[in-house]
């Protein structure tokens, strides 16, 4: 049996895409000086060369894969929600003060679904702020949700620099401006051995791309917010309850952004600091764009995200090739794809 080929079928043109980011990639590593072979070999090795290295990556693939979870709900209510990184910096905050204001005698078991509750509550919050801004003024959620980035960016700014909030007592001036480290007990468990960082929070992010699918796909809920993705009047006419619908489809994506930014704060080195969600929240927004709506993509694009970062680092310590190299890499896959999946539709 033959089966007909077609340049536009979808695992085509991500193959495609993948192959012109590749040799993108090669170019700027023959462009820094250094050998193709020993780059491959550092970014490989970075990426599933020790135990460390694997549960590193998977960790980073969790974050991704929560804030493109969140972004995937509010897509499907017609939605973009550009605000992740704001929202993961408000569920931070949330989830440091929350660990950080437990009794000490508080179990691991009511600890870290505290720390992990508050930073979805947090993040919530942060999202519901533009959705109640869209439904009541008609206010774009993309300017709001990224005009809150830059809001909860300074909002970790202030919590980690004054004394009065979060920052840790200052003993002396090489004292960084930073939280005290959370408790043990509202750490995150590991998944495995100690040589593995890996923790819980891969777990959850798991369970979340499982039960957001399973809610968008199988539940008159999902139903009812695909219904106002297409068209809101004919919802509407439905007695489909449209805005709350958006604004609880931006509550929910800020939700799982802030659980990501507690999971963060819950990770090693268990502390609140300046830049801790390192652009998390801005590449699970382009996991989101990426994966189009599905909750598998999702998980499958945030695996390949997680380890091509945790590879990048790797690739610059061991063959001196910047680890924005990867960036460019990863930046140059989605613009391919972008314009191919504009091509194809041009076509069509």
């Amino acid at each position: 049996m033959t089966f007909p080929f077609t340049w536009r079928h979808p695992a085509v043109i991500a193959a495609l895409a993948a192959l012109a980011a590749a040799v993108a990639g090669l170019l700027l590593v023959l462009g820094a000086g250094a050998d193709p072979a020993t780059a491959g070999n550092a970014l490989v090795e970075g990426m599933f060369g020790s135990p460390y290295a694997i549960g590193s990556s998977l960790n980073t693939a969790a974050v991704l894969a929560l804030v493109a979870t969140g972004f995937t709900v509010a897509h499907r209510a017609g939605l973009v929600n550009v605000g992740g990184e704001g929202q993961l910096c408000a569920g931070g905050v949330a989830g440091a003060a929350t660990g950080l204001a437990l009794p000490g005698s508080t179990p691991s078991v009511l600890a870290v679904p505290a720390v992990l509750v508050a930073g979805f509550a947090a993040g919530a919050l942060w999202g519901w702020i533009a959705g109640l801004l869209l439904v009541r003024r008609g206010t774009s959620e993309v300017i709001t949700t990224l005009l809150l980035n830059f809001v909860g960016i300074g909002v970790v700014a202030l919590a980690v620099h004054e004394e009065a909030l979060l920052r840790q007592p200052v003993t002396s001036t090489e004292t960084l401006p930073q939280s005290a480290p959370l408790p043990e007990a509202a750490q995150l468990p590991l998944l495995g051995s100690v040589e593995s960082p890996a923790t819980a929070i891969v777990v959850v992010a798991l369970a979340a791309a499982a039960v957001t699918a399973l809610v968008l796909h199988r539940s008159p809920t999902g139903l009812r917010l695909r219904a106002v993705g297409h068209s809101r009047p004919a919802a509407a006419r439905l007695g489909v309850p449209v805005d709350r619908l958006r604004a609880g489809g931006l509550a929910v994506a800020g939700g799982l952004a802030g659980t990501a930014g507690a999971a963060l704060i819950a990770t090693a080195p268990f502390v609140l600091a300046e830049h801790f969600s390192s652009g998390y929240g801005f590449a699970g927004l382009v996991v989101g764009l990426l994966a189009r709506g599905s909750l598998t993509a999702v998980v499958g694009v945030s695996l390949v995200f997680g380890f091509l970062t945790n590879g990048g680092i790797n690739l610059q310590l061991a063959s001196e090739v910047p680890a924005s190299s990867v960036q460019i890499v990863q930046s140059l896959l989605v613009l391919f794809v972008a314009a191919s999946m504009l091509w194809k539709e041009k076509r069509a």
